[in-house]
């Protein structure tokens, strides 16, 4: 692949458009880019603690560096452990982010994804076409919205709910930004270790311990993209120290926690993803 393009001004690179209210689906959030450049964009992909999937109307390709995987159109990514990377210039996609706790029923996938790139047709069969189609029918960014959530709603209603033991140790998980030793849970939950293990490892996809480092990981990564130091971010994420930081930011995203602090996917985050930057992209998209 050719070299990352060192874009970090998201707004510069994509116009991004949100949805007019937050999803009905609790642990769901869209939203979509639109390339506004003739450069080609190649990033890495940042791991988040959530399933994302990607419905691409342009030319973006995903790669799956572990996995040496390829895919094109409407695609999934799981738990990723890192090693994935997007590439384009005719960027028109748009992102759904899924809590594991509702991908479970709402892809009928969870740790059969693990960190893989699959096509959408390999979990939802011919329903994907159907749903492309009508996606592919109109470049209204708030139709094609509500066309993914009411295809979400119909899988989550139907789909196998995650154990509500499992749905709880997830939340704290998510709440405790990593910080929750797996014997507390299963204190918690009212469960042994062990049972705790196997059934969070089969519903979400990953480990309990392997779900809580990826959490940490995530906080510090915007720590770094915010600005703060290494040593402050370790502090504030439950780090031991630096080392221990730096060897998590490698084992997760390939790259050091000074590349992290300035990689582009994190910029979009800051629009895209957060309260604050809801008004700035609905401004934009409607601009």
């Amino acid at each position: 692949m050719p070299p990352v393009e060192p874009v970090r001004d998201a707004a510069a690179v994509w116009d991004i458009a949100l949805p007019a209210r937050p999803s009905r689906i609790a642990g769901v959030s869209m939203a979509a880019f639109r390339g506004r450049t003739a450069s080609l964009i190649d990033i890495r992909v940042i791991p988040y603690p959530a399933l994302t999937m990607f419905i691409d109307f342009g030319d973006g390709l995903l790669v799956d560096d572990a996995g040496g995987g390829r895919a094109r159109g409407t695609v999934v990514t799981g738990l990723s452990l890192g090693g994935v990377r997007g590439s384009g210039r005719n960027i028109d996609c748009l992102q759904v982010r899924l809590s594991p706790v509702v991908a479970h029923a709402a892809l009928g996938a969870s740790s059969e994804l693990g960190g893989a790139v699959v096509d959408l047709e390999e979990l939802w069969g011919p329903d994907t076409v159907r749903i492309q189609e009508r996606l592919a029918a109109t470049r209204s960014w708030e139709d094609r919205f509500a066309i993914v959530e009411a295809a979400l709603a119909r899988r989550h209603g139907t789909g196998p709910a995650v154990d509500p033991e499992i749905d709880f140790a997830w939340e704290r998980m998510a709440s405790s930004r990593g910080r929750i030793r797996v014997d507390r849970l299963a204190d918690e939950v009212g469960w042994s270790r062990k049972r705790l293990w196997t059934r969070f490892r089969s519903q979400i996809g990953l480990t309990p311990k392997s779900a809580a480092k990826l959490i940490r990981f995530d906080h510090a990564a915007h720590l770094l993209a915010a600005g703060h130091s290494a040593a402050v971010v370790a502090v504030e994420s439950g780090y031991v120290d630096q080392s221990h930081l730096h060897r998590d930011v490698m084992a997760f995203a390939g790259v050091t926690p000074r590349a992290v602090a300035v990689a582009p996917w994190l910029a979009v985050d800051d629009v895209a993803w957060t309260g604050a930057g809801q008004a700035q992209a609905n401004q934009r998209s409607s601009a």
